[in-house]
């Protein structure tokens, strides 16, 4: 099993609903959730004009590959109702994967460590919470 941390973002809606509803499907798709940060609001960050985010960053557990995954948040990102309009605009949730235990990976559709994680408080702040 791999330890894997998780940011999740949701800034339409009922966001504090879509965070749980997310961390149920995690959990319904075979991911444990070990620790969950404080959820936070936030502004976004270099995109278009939109609402305030609530963010989280939780550790987990996991069986699956890097890539697979990416293949079950983003399917959980799309049953949720996510839909990509605008790049970087609203959205009911995302869930980018931060970290896998010491994996690095440089791939088309996925880089791990997450590439812009150092420069966002609003991930930064909630992981070192959880892992110091």
């Amino acid at each position: 099993m791999s330890i894997v941390y998780l940011a999740l973002g949701s800034n339409l809606g009922d966001r504090r609903q879509y965070i749980q509803k997310a961390m149920d499907e995690l959990k319904d798709n075979g991911i444990e959730v070990l620790k969950l940060s404080s959820i936070i609001e936030t502004r976004p960050v270099d995109s278009p004009p939109q609402g305030k985010y609530l963010n989280a960053v939780l550790k987990a557990k996991t069986s699956y590959t890097p890539e697979d995954l990416l293949f079950v948040t983003q399917t959980i990102e799309h049953k949720l109702g996510r839909v990509h309009k605008v790049f970087h605009g609203p959205r009911v949730m995302d869930i980018d994967i931060l970290l896998y235990d010491e994996v690095k990976l440089v791939s088309r559709r996925l880089i791990i460590p997450h590439p812009r994680m150092l420069e966002r408080e609003f991930v930064m702040g909630p992981l070192k919470e959880i892992a110091p």
